[in-house]
């Protein structure tokens, strides 16, 4: 239940229009429901502005549909992180209206429109393999609310490009960086600007890079000032901070 939702309930009751045992029973779903598999969240929507992620990798179908089923019930928005294309399918049975973005893996369907923030965020990526990292990022921020932007393949291999696009890393309030390899391009951007960056490494890299374990030690390394670093392939989890900073300057 959204906070839209539980001030139409509350409204209702007030208004006699809703019984007080109806009430009781739509709101026995707070703060979590039992799902026998899951305890699905639905406070989170009201801490933190946004309802449960669906992480589905290692859920089966049902236990994915299951869970969105609920998330859809209760008038939510649903984002779902990690999804197959028979995932997808399969989510779309229960709502047509659900999207996938294949390259980040993510299915999402917007209940509820969003006035997109005034502030930027730029997501951008050292090579086109760490696109589907960054489009984790991006969605999410759109399924958040963030005007976001994207800027892919400028890694270091050939500085040149990140540097044509000056203009772009001005204007952003936060900076996302998905790389992978060597992971050096979050510490140039780092360097470049005087807003937060958010670095990602990605597991993209020959041998050496020990699937991303390279880039994410580069990162935590980096001499650049005002870089933090989140877990190796989580664009979801930089989108959702990056957003979070983004709308205090709201």
């Amino acid at each position: 239940m959204n906070p839209e939702s539980l001030r139409k309930l509350l409204e209702q009751v007030k208004a006699g229009q809703t019984p007080v045992d109806d009430a009781v029973r739509q709101l026995k779903v707070l703060p979590y429901e039992d799902l026998g598999f899951a305890r699905l969240d639905h406070h989170r929507h009201l801490r933190q502005g946004f309802p449960e992620v669906i992480f589905c990798q290692g859920k089966s179908i049902a236990q994915i549909t299951g869970i969105a089923q609920r998330i859809l019930a209760s008038g939510c928005d649903l984002l779902a992180t990690r999804a197959t294309p028979e995932d997808y399918e399969a989510v779309r049975q229960l709502d047509g209206r659900a999207q996938y973005n294949e390259s980040a893996r993510m299915i999402t369907l917007k209940v509820h429109a969003k006035e997109p923030t005034a502030g930027v965020v730029l997501v951008i990526t050292a090579g086109t393999s760490d696109i589907p990292v960054g489009e984790e990022a991006a969605v999410t921020l759109d399924m958040l609310g963030s005007r976001t932007e994207r800027l892919y393949d400028v890694g270091v291999a050939g500085l040149h490009r990140l540097l044509a696009k000056e203009s772009e890393l001005a204007k952003a309030r936060v900076i996302i960086v998905a790389a992978g390899m060597e992971g050096a391009l979050a510490s140039v951007v780092g360097g470049l600007v005087d807003k937060p960056v958010i670095a990602v490494p990605t597991s993209v890299g020959y041998g050496a890079s020990f699937g991303g374990l390279a880039a994410l030690f580069t990162m935590l390394n980096s001499c650049a000032a005002g870089v933090g670093v989140v877990n190796i392939d989580n664009g979801f989890g930089a989108g959702y901070l990056a957003h979070s900073i983004n709308k205090l300057g709201e």
